[in-house]
């Protein structure tokens, strides 16, 4: 999860746990700071990465290559140097893909591996279909190389179905948001407890339009009510800033959220941290998955890893 939320204590504490924990994308001195974190908290245990495609820097690549990540996932696109300067540093890259095609492209493209992402995930959703469905047309595709599954996991009866229909492991986002551990701003959690439904949407797409699985707030109840992925104007605009976001600094996208307001539809794809002023929580993306109807708790990242794991 990026924007801060997996920063080093989650990370360190998921990876000491038994699990994979993940650092998520952040401005680049704040991404190595957290894997150092990372280690400290899970000495001798695996740490992974999750980069977002459009806003890599040269100085994420060099942090993941010295604090020895085990495995980079991409996300929102395959930057080809990025992928080739990782697996020449002898750092694995799995590729987020949605569909056959794509996980076809990954593979081609030099991928090690494949995160094959259901439609009911939360965050930045590259799915277009439920997890059940894509996740046997991917593997069709890999032939034997790894994929991992993400979408819907909420729980080890979850993640023992995923493995059995050959997923290699499970990816769980919205059950560490709901973490002690987890930099999400406390109403955040709240409210992600409290939600009944998620939305597919484009409205907070200002500098990266993709779609966005979120809950429901002040902002998506004024722009979604015609339609979810938001006002056909408020679309183009975000597609036409997709440069500006890959230019603008990721600390200055995640300061932004301060100053969005519900009744201005330029959001961005920044989300409410600890330490943010309240009335972020209606204005910034409240990202969540389906799972949030399954998940009515915020507990230790150790006590989910136990949640998950089958047996």
């Amino acid at each position: 999860m990026g924007g801060g939320v997996a920063g080093g204590e989650l990370a360190g504490a998921v990876s000491a746990a038994g699990a994979l924990g993940t650092v998520g994308m952040m401005a680049p001195p704040a991404f190595a700071s957290a894997l150092a974190q990372a280690h400290r908290r899970a000495p001798g245990r695996p740490v992974a990465a999750n980069l977002l495609a459009p806003f890599i820097r040269r100085a994420h690549i060099r942090a993941c290559v010295e604090h020895d990540v085990s495995l980079v996932v991409l996300h929102g696109g395959m930057p080809s140097r990025w992928l080739h300067r990782l697996r020449e540093q002898g750092v694995p890259v799995f590729v987020t893909v949605g569909t056959a095609r794509a996980a076809r492209r990954a593979l081609a493209g030099g991928a090690d591996g494949l995160v094959v992402q259901g439609s009911e995930a939360g965050g930045h959703l590259l799915g277009v279909e439920p997890l059940q469905d894509a996740l046997p047309q991917v593997l069709a595709v890999a032939e034997g190389t790894p994929v991992l599954a993400a979408g819907g996991v909420a729980d080890a009866t979850d993640v023992r179905r995923l493995l059995d229909a050959g997923a290699a492991a499970a990816v769980a986002g919205t059950r560490f948001l709901l973490t002690e551990e987890s930099a999400a701003h406390d109403e955040y959690k709240r409210r992600v407890m409290a939600a009944q439904e998620t939305l597919s949407t484009m409205l907070f797409g200002f500098g990266w339009p993709l779609r966005h699985r979120v809950i429901p707030n002040s902002a998506t109840e004024r722009w979604c009510r015609v339609n979810e992925l938001g006002p056909p104007v408020v679309r183009l605009a975000n597609r036409f800033s997709a440069p500006l976001g890959r230019a603008v600094p990721l600390d200055m996208l995640g300061k932004l959220v301060a100053h969005q307001r519900p009744g201005l539809p330029l959001l961005t794809p920044a989300l409410p941290l600890t330490g943010m002023p309240e009335h972020t929580i209606d204005s910034a993306a409240l990202y969540a998955g389906e799972t949030v109807n399954r998940l009515n708790d915020v507990i230790p990242a150790r006590q989910a890893v136990a949640r998950l794991t089958p047996g």
